[in-house]
């Protein structure tokens, strides 16, 4: 076998039987080997020429022998590259855009308080003419004040305040004092009044007779089936020279109250008052709600009887928004509310109902209570 001592090429190492982690330390040795040999071969002799050599001393020299200097000039340093700066600014501004955000969203975060929301609130308002175009009008305007306006319809009076109750409605608005009035005290409810709107002078409506003149000894009227709706139309009868009553009931007149025998009305008949308009085809006369009236399109010449408007005892009868007692300061009703005391709402329900509707948004809400607690009363 060769000697590594003897080893003087790489083809050797290579050919030397050895294994392969032996022939690979043997390498490194080799490979160390062969640098000092170099060193000592090619290098050491011109270090040592280097260090012999002679060379004169300044004063020995002349003049012209001495090495000319070059002049030195000032060191030139090299230019810094200029650095970027959009960088570092985009950097500084998202930092102070971090920090400001934290400094917002930590207090809210600390107090247990969520961001403020930006979204639309919401409000279900139960009426019983959804499709009347002014609503519509209604739900634009609260659209422009971030209020989304959903209208729930209801086609008769006893559903839209249980309604109100379950939470399935936010708000009605169909009724008015003294009907809210008997619901609260009849079902033991706080429901209560968060807006004015309207009074309906109310009137009887005849397709057989065209005045109050007319109207024959016996002759049968129909009204509300509701206790607290019932009242008015018997006050109004007794105006118009066509009911007496037994003794001075006054606004607790009830239909027991009327003397048969001293009236020229024979017989009071009530019916669900969304079919007093129909009744027209059977009975004499009949009040009708102004609503009612207008959608079975019922004519001014028909209405042979209207009340005044004017009276002071009618405010009860103020048509009315109405919400549960927790929800009496929502600021959302209270937008919707102030759009439907506009005077554009106005102008749009008498264009489009064709009645003369008396509005009452100078009655605060504070008067409303006090009218609903004095009627509440009479129904407990």
């Amino acid at each position: 076998m060769v000697r590594f001592a003897n080893l003087t090429t790489a083809p050797e190492l290579a050919n030397s039987g050895y294994p392969a982690s032996r022939k690979m330390n043997l390498g490194v040795v080799f490979l160390r080997k062969m640098q000092r040999k170099f060193v000592s071969d090619c290098l050491a002799p011109r270090v040592g020429a280097i260090r012999n050599h002679s060379v004169p001393k300044k004063d020995e020299m002349s003049e012209h022998q001495l090495p000319q200097q070059p002049e030195k000039a000032a060191p030139v340093l090299p230019s810094k590259p200029k650095r970027k700066l959009w960088p570092k600014l985009t950097i500084a501004a998202g930092v102070v855009v971090v920090v400001a955000a934290a400094a917002i969203a930590i207090p809210s975060w600390i107090s247990g308080n969520k961001p403020a929301s930006t979204s639309t609130a919401t409000v279900k308002l139960g009426v019983d003419d959804a499709g009347s175009a002014y609503w519509k009008l209604v739900a634009q305007r609260a659209e422009e004040q971030g209020v989304k306006l959903e209208l729930v319809s209801f086609t008769d009076y006893s559903t839209p305040n249980p309604a109100l109750v379950s939470g399935d409605i936010d708000v009605n608005k169909f009724q008015h004092l003294r009907y809210l009035a008997q619901f609260n005290a009849s079902q033991k409810q706080d429901l209560v009044p968060v807006g004015s709107g309207e009074i309906y002078p109310i009137g009887f409506y005849s397709k057989k007779w065209s005045s109050v003149a007319e109207v024959p000894q016996g002759a049968e009227v129909a009204l509300s089936n509701n206790p607290a709706n019932q009242v008015r139309p018997l006050l109004a009868l007794k105006e118009a020279g066509l009911v007496v009553f037994k003794g001075d009931p006054g606004w607790k007149a009830t239909l027991a109250d009327v003397d048969y025998a001293k009236s020229r009305i024979g017989k009071i008949t009530p019916i669900d008052p969304t079919q007093t308009a129909a009744s027209l085809d059977s009975v004499d006369i009949a009040f009708v709600d102004s609503q009612f009236a207008a959608n079975a399109k019922l004519t001014a010449q028909q209405e042979i009887y209207k009340e005044s408007a004017e009276r002071d005892d009618l405010q009860q009868y103020i048509n009315i928004f109405v919400a549960k007692a927790k929800d009496a300061d929502n600021p959302a009703i209270a937008t919707l509310v102030k759009i439907y005391q506009s005077d554009e709402i106005k102008q749009a329900i008498h264009s489009e109902k064709g009645q003369d509707a008396v509005f009452r948004s100078d009655v605060p809400v504070s008067e409303l209570k006090a009218v609903l607690a004095e009627q509440q009363k009479q129904f407990s």
